[in-house]
């Protein structure tokens, strides 16, 4: 299934919002401020890139289930889509 911009548009701000936490967590690094602050902020920027990823399977199922119903051929199977789920779980 191709990633489409109605599709990603919220996962897309989320990644670049973690992707501004990242940048931040490697300054930290550098400069050798304190771990606490910066595994506090690679937390962040982790659950911000798996939320990432289960808005991208979500709206899949949602474009799919919709492709379905109007008997179409959905891009993606559902076990496909299951199997992208666990691997983000």
């Amino acid at each position: 299934m191709k990633l489409r911009p109605e599709m990603t548009g919220e996962a897309l701000t989320r990644l670049k919002r973690a992707r501004g936490q990242l940048n931040a967590v490697i300054e930290m690094m550098e400069s050798g401020q304190d771990c606490r602050e910066a595994l506090t902020q690679l937390a962040a920027v982790s659950k911000a890139i798996d939320r990432a990823g289960f808005k991208i399977i979500a709206s899949g199922m949602r474009h799919c289930n919709a492709a379905r119903e109007r008997g179409e051929t959905p891009e993606m199977t559902e076990e496909e889509l299951e199997k992208l789920f666990l691997a983000l779980a």
